[in-house]
């Protein structure tokens, strides 16, 4: 379970928002949603331990994330606006060193395959950099078929994704609630999930 405690965010002079508070079950999801600099990032940042709350804490199984980094991390697939790919590397070697940074186990045909999976099959050995936008969004939808983390935080996955793309990830969402995984995300597009979820709408806690 993913759970936040009275959660305040400051940036610079200004409190973003204040008191937030949530409980995040397995197999659902939640939507953060918010008008422009309401602090829709800023939360999700302090939901990946990447950012530290005002006051408040996040708790990942009833523990302070904070105290538990290593063990936190393991189980979190974090995807935020920069696409944290290596331009000079392949999308095949791309998804092979993510791989690694986080500790778990892929094959090279299993990470050719996922390329495939996506719509990338010719393109896997091309260096990031010659890739479109929506290109290179695809190698990340990628390394959410390969991941085995129960905990998925996604800011804006939609970005860039053509119809057929958003329809896989759609799938790739459904299968990952079906499981028992969690998801936060935010997105300016809809998006249709079949398990049961809520949103977070930030201006109720808006300073």
């Amino acid at each position: 379970m993913l759970s936040a405690h009275q959660l305040s965010c400051q940036r610079g002079s200004k409190r973003l928002f204040q008191g937030l508070h949530f409980h995040l079950q397995p197999g659902r999801w939640l939507q953060v949603k918010g008008p422009n600099g309401a602090g829709k990032t800023s939360l999700l940042r302090i939901l990946c331990g990447l950012s530290t709350p005002a006051q408040g804490e996040v708790r990942w199984q009833g523990q302070n994330i904070q105290t538990t980094r290593s063990a936190f991390h393991a189980e979190l697939h974090y995807q935020g606006h920069g696409l944290a790919l290596k331009e000079e590397l392949s999308a095949h070697e791309n998804l092979m060193s993510g791989a690694a940074l986080r500790g778990t186990s892929v094959s090279a045909q299993a990470a050719q395959d996922a390329l495939v999976q996506v719509g990338l099959k010719g393109r896997s050995q091309w260096p990031v950099k010659v890739l479109s936008q929506g290109q290179k969004r695809r190698v990340t939808l990628a390394a959410l078929i390969l991941g085995q983390a129960p905990l998925w935080i996604l800011d804006e996955p939609v970005a860039a994704l053509d119809v057929a793309a958003q329809s896989s990830l759609q799938d790739l969402l459904d299968q990952h609630l079906a499981r028992g995984g969690l998801l936060v995300f935010t997105s300016h597009q809809p998006i249709a999930l079949q398990a049961p979820g809520e949103t977070l709408d930030l201006g109720a806690f808006a300073a």
